[in-house]
């Protein structure tokens, strides 16, 4: 497939007119279903200046107007309700790709993060590199199909992969997790086979970013994401961006040690958290009493059915979890902390040791600001996250369109 992208750089400097319609762009994209006035207040442009740039938009067919809806409008006789301005969500497109350890998911969004088709296989993932990407190119060809997407109105991709990234060079940065993609170029790869631009990152990385922009995250700029399945992260987002640390590195949880004689890790070294608190170790940790192979979807069955057992691995997880994230509460001092994966479908009887812990282990005072909660996308935050990489593109995009 070669499919044109829309080019998320500026060929060349933007003009007056262009950084005002950038700036107009950003404000609807960043608060969907804003009035003129809060547009003007938040960009610090003339009233004026915002209704020439949101007509110009209009018929552009790139902003759509609509009421303020009735449950929200101001008491009769206080003057006529603001019209609020989104995007038109097919005025642009972008490709979401989310590579687990044992599966492959594609998704074509549209501006407002509606999903216009969905794609899902099951990979052997850790030594397949190559035969891995051919099948994401299969399922993106296949999404794009179905969705009908224009190629001039696609941004993008974004994918997220299950291992760290160095993102200075792309390529993948720990030995023993994905294995056999060392020394691979993930996004360079898929651009070749795709024809468009890709954006990668870790899949803690892409469910933060979810949760923050559609998900449980919305409107808080202080997060911390944690992503509790065959590989255990974190994603942060510090004052309203993504953190990734010097290399993109930041937020490897899941290899802080939790217990120094405990089993080796897949890392290289020894008695990791993820060892203990991913759904497969939990598992693995219940078939030593039940004397009988237990797989994922079972232990959460066994959880919701009151297993004695089963609900005791989970919340012994569930404190070591809780006991690790307490020092990123006491260093990052977030507002919230968002748990997804797997495990996060047991709910309370994961969610609460986590908060004791946090309780027990951080200063007071941050542990009384921050919240503990599910997150609210499940199985879609990594990919609706890597999505949202490229609509944050968009306002660029959509500027460079209406100049040209």
């Amino acid at each position: 497939m070669a499919t044109r992208a829309i080019a998320p750089r500026t060929p060349q400097p933007l003009g007056l007119r262009d950084l005002n319609r950038l700036r107009v762009i950003e404000s609807i994209y960043r608060h969907p279903a804003v009035s003129r006035a809060e547009i003007a207040r938040r960009t610090g442009l003339s009233r004026a200046t915002v209704s020439t740039v949101a007509e110009e938009l209009g018929r552009a067919h790139l902003v759509q107007e609509h009421e303020v809806p009735e449950a929200e409008q101001r008491p009769r006789g206080t003057g006529r309700p603001p019209t609020l301005l989104s995007l038109v969500p097919g005025a642009a497109f972008a490709i979401g790709i989310d590579i687990g350890h044992q599966h492959v998911r594609v998704m074509i969004c549209d501006l407002a993060g509606e999903p216009l088709a969905d794609e899902w296989s099951r990979a052997d993932v850790d030594d397949a590199p190559s035969e891995t990407l051919d099948l994401v190119h299969d399922l993106v060809r296949r999404a794009l199909r179905d969705a009908a997407v224009a190629p001039e109105r696609l941004l993008g991709a974004g994918m997220g992969l299950a291992a760290p990234v160095n993102k200075h060079t792309g390529q993948l940065a720990a030995d023993g997790i994905l294995p056999g993609w060392q020394g691979v170029v993930p996004a360079a790869e898929m651009e070749d086979r795709l024809g468009v631009s890709v954006q990668l990152a870790n899949d803690a990385d892409v469910g933060a970013l979810g949760e923050k922009v559609f998900g449980a995250g919305r409107g808080v700029d202080e997060m911390t994401y944690i992503r509790l399945s065959a590989g255990v992260g974190a994603g942060l987002v510090l004052a309203g961006q993504p953190y990734q640390g010097a290399l993109g590195m930041a937020g490897e949880i899941g290899h802080i040690c939790v217990d120094p004689s405990g089993p080796i890790c897949r890392c290289g070294n020894r008695g990791c958290l993820e060892t203990v608190a991913s759904p497969v170790a939990v598992a693995r940790l219940l078939e030593q009493s039940t004397l009988r192979p237990i797989t994922v979807a079972e232990l959460l069955d066994l959880v919701a059915s009151g297993d004695r057992g089963a609900r005791r691995a989970v919340a012994d997880a569930g404190e070591a979890v809780g006991t690790v994230v307490s020092g990123l509460v006491n260093v990052l001092n977030p507002e919230l902390v968002v748990i997804g994966g797997e495990l996060a479908a047991t709910g309370d009887v994961l969610l609460d040791p986590i908060r004791t812990s946090i309780q027990r282990h951080s200063v007071a005072a941050t542990a009384a600001n921050v919240r503990v909660v599910a997150g609210l996308l499940g199985d879609r935050a990594e990919v609706l996250g890597a999505a949202a990489l490229i609509l944050a593109q968009s306002p660029l995009a959509l500027t460079e369109r209406v100049r040209s």
